[in-house]
């Protein structure tokens, strides 16, 4: 993952660089094919990533290679490669979202240029569609001579100007040597012009409207699509829009408002309640509950107290913060999560370059279908008129723009709307993998439970009070580094029970501590180590709780049975929940764990899973998932993202479950910015519906061109229909692609 924003969003390596430009003279899928081979061919690049829909080009390449040659290569394709920095001088610069700024407000410049060029070109058609069918209107004849020429006046502004884009991106094209869908655009409506313009000296058929209401029509299209991309592109600048603006900074013991673009490593910066945390940092002093909801989609509050750890753009809700940054600008959770983003929606789909290889032959082969229709309409005794029509037909329908988009719309969307909910998909690939899964591998601890041990039971022994009890045990196990013992010093804790001080304090490593608290002993553990033998009622409770899976910590004071303190490491409150949902997707959930059997199977029977692979060391979970693998299951595994890395990345699918910065990015394919195993199905979910809208673009895309097509071929379909479908179809990939938007979890 990149994370240094600087120059041309270089990633300094020792084998090269990798480093995006902006591409300026994309019209199409083609264009974006022309750019990606121009850049992978050229020597030194290992490997070139262009993305239409964000008009982007993505390089990795060795240190030999620099940014000129690369700005060369795709000159001499007919396009301009522009490096970030070089195009926009950034002030912002460790804020880490200048250049997602840019792209978006590029976006929104070109749909506003595009609504100009529209609306001019509409104000001059509708009369020229008036005066072409509807002479009578204004009290004149069809062949009046005077109609020709104010129709060509009206026209040539439509064509050469407001149509200006398209012949100069065929033109530049035609002059490397290549083909557009603008192309088919440029050709056909000059064809209609030429024809008429020769047909007003000579008296004859005009079609002048033919070529102002296409090129309308098609503006009103490329308007409707860039206002649509740059709606789906609102993903990455709505990321990076939460966090903070200013933040306080103590400064030789005042307090000083600063931009976040001046707040360095090691600043302190106090927060106040209801205010955004700045940026990554440590607690220094105070206590309070933050809102992280926005960063790791987790509606609860979570708790921070000094020496935990805080994110940049979670809301302080309660107490007064003294934070310490760590991370600042690109370096920080929501910059990082913005560039996986980015990187994402630029990665390809396997099934997207199916398209990319149709729309590089696309072109010729639709110029070739045109001239042999207009051909056979001449050979079948038809006017040239009448051969004109069916050429301009054909070209103007086969412009599979919607094809272009039909892909990079969709993962725009989908991987934008996931971030949002918490949830960062890495690209194409990993939405394709969705599909295929049938079982879900789930690892137990981190991610089924919270990974951290709790009291659950407090069972005292006839005529001991419960708060006496704990108060007892948690006095010695304080003073313990066991995991065992902090968590009854934390519920102690919890229930404002007073601690002891306890002298001589002792502990046998695996089976207890023990201490005197005001001359008495008391000890706490297992029950050999405290060696007593209890009344039947203590040890049919003690037996019932370790079948559930429960650790039980037995205290003894003087010899005495006082009761029993069950630990367990607690199940995620929507764990069911995330279980049921993962099989209402048609998928198996299985659990994988280094417990015991019967501690495994306690814990997955409360949660809804059947099956419990149990017992596994951390090292053989590669070797579990790759054994289901070999008996044709294609797996997904969901893991604390650390420990889990080797299966995360054996797995069909790895899905990491962590927070923040801590999350696994390198193993996994969906990284889950929060602890919700929730999460993990709506990761899964999203990505089968984002696959689901990329297939129904494709097939629309796909069956549109081929029906269309010989229709236009045979004459029944007129050129203006066909522009008007043609532009509909641009825009109905991308609406569909929307709707991915108002996916929510269920």
């Amino acid at each position: 993952m990149k994370t240094e924003p600087h120059h041309h969003e270089h990633d300094q390596s020792e084998s090269g660089d990798s480093v995006t430009f902006d591409v300026r003279g994309m019209t199409c899928a083609a264009c974006a094919r022309r750019v990606e081979k121009a850049l992978a061919t050229h020597p030194g690049v290992d490997q070139a990533g262009v993305n239409f829909a964000m008009e982007t080009a993505t390089v990795h390449h060795g240190p030999d290679v620099a940014d000129e040659d690369l700005m060369q290569a795709v000159e001499s394709a007919g396009y301009e490669l522009v490096p970030r920095a070089d195009a926009h001088a950034s002030s912002q610069e460790s804020h880490g979202d200048h250049d997602h700024g840019i792209a978006i407000g590029r976006e929104d410049e070109l749909a506003r240029g595009a609504w100009r060029r529209f609306v001019t070109a509409a104000i001059l058609t509708i009369p020229i569609v008036v005066l072409s069918m509807f002479p009578a209107v204004v009290g004149a004849e069809m062949h009046d001579e005077w109609i020709g020429w104010v129709l060509f006046a009206l026209t040539t502004p439509v064509q050469f100007g407001a149509g200006r884009p398209f012949l100069v991106s065929a033109i530049k094209q035609a002059r490397h040597g290549g083909t557009n869908m603008d192309t088919l655009v440029a050709i056909g409506t000059l064809a209609a012009y030429g024809y008429s313009v020769t047909s007003l000296f000579r008296h004859g058929e005009m079609y002048f409207e033919t070529a102002a209401v296409i090129l309308t029509f098609l503006l009103l299209g490329k308007y409707l699509e860039h206002r649509s991309k740059s709606r789906a592109s609102h993903a990455i600048k709505t990321l990076m829009e939460l966090g903070a603006k200013e933040a306080r900074v103590l400064r030789d013991g005042f307090e000083v408002s600063v931009p976040l673009g001046e707040v360095r490593p090691g600043d302190a910066m106090r927060v106040r309640p209801g205010e955004k945390i700045p940026t990554d940092g440590v607690v220094l002093e105070g206590s309070s509950a933050v809102d992280a909801s926005m960063l790791t989609g987790e509606s609860v509050p979570v708790t921070v107290n000094p020496g935990d750890e805080v994110f940049g753009a979670t809301v302080n809700t309660s107490g007064a913060l003294l934070v310490q940054a760590t991370k600042v600008g690109s370096k920080t959770a929501l910059a990082q999560i913005a560039r996986l983003v980015e990187e994402a929606q630029g990665r390809k789909a396997p099934i997207e370059h199916l398209a990319d290889r149709v729309a590089s032959i696309f072109v010729p082969v639709v110029l070739v279908i045109a001239a042999v229709t207009a051909g056979a309409w001449l050979l079948t005794g038809h006017t040239l008129e009448e051969s004109l029509v069916a050429l301009v037909a054909v070209l103007i329908i086969a412009c599979p723009c919607a094809m272009g988009l039909a892909t990079p719309a969709a993962i725009m969307v989908g991987t934008g709307r996931a971030a949002q909910l918490g949830v960062v998909v890495k690209g194409g690939e990993v939405l394709e993998a969705s599909g295929d899964i049938d079982v879900v591998v789930l690892d137990k601890t981190g991610t089924i439970t919270h990974g951290k041990m709790s009291v659950t039971d407090v069972h005292p022994a006839p005529e001991v009070a419960e708060n006496d009890l704990l108060a007892e045990a948690a006095s010695v196990e304080d003073l313990s580094e066991h995991p065992v013992g902090a968590a009854i010093a934390a519920a102690a804790r919890e229930r404002s029970v007073s601690l002891q001080p306890v002298d001589g304090f002792e502990a046998t490593t695996g089976m207890g501590v023990a201490g005197r608290i005001g001359g008495r002993e008391v000890r706490a553990g297992r029950q050999s180590f405290v060696g007593i033998d209890a009344g039947d009622e203590l040890v049919t409770a003690a037996q019932h709780m370790e079948s559930e899976g429960k650790t039980v910590v037995w205290v003894v004071v003087d010899g005495e049975p006082r009761g029993l303190i069950a630990v367990a490491d607690t199940i995620k409150p929507t764990a069911r929940a995330a279980i049921d949902r993962l099989r209402h997707l048609g998928l198996e959930p299985v659990m994988i764990t280094g417990d015991n059997e019967a501690t495994a199977t306690a814990i997955a029977r409360k949660v809804g899973i059947e099956r419990v692979i149990a017992g596994v060391m951390p090292a053989d979970k590669t070797a579990e998932i790759k054994s289901l693998q070999d008996a044709g299951r294609r797996v997904a595994m969901v893991g604390d993202g650390i420990n889990d890395a080797p299966a995360l990345a054996q797995a069909d699918l790895g899905v990491a479950i962590g927070t923040g910065a801590d999350v696994a990015i390198e193993a996994a394919d969906i990284t889950l910015m929060g602890g919700d195993p929730m999460l993990a199905a709506t990761g899964i979910e999203l990505s089968r519906r984002t696959l689901r809208a990329i297939k129904q673009n494709l097939g629309w895309a796909f069956g549109y061109n081929v029906a269309a097509i010989p229709l236009a071929a045979f004459g029944l379909l007129d050129p203006m229909i066909a522009a008007a479908a043609m532009a509909l179809s641009s825009v109905s990939v991308v609406l569909n692609a929307l709707r991915l938007k108002r996916f929510s979890p269920v």
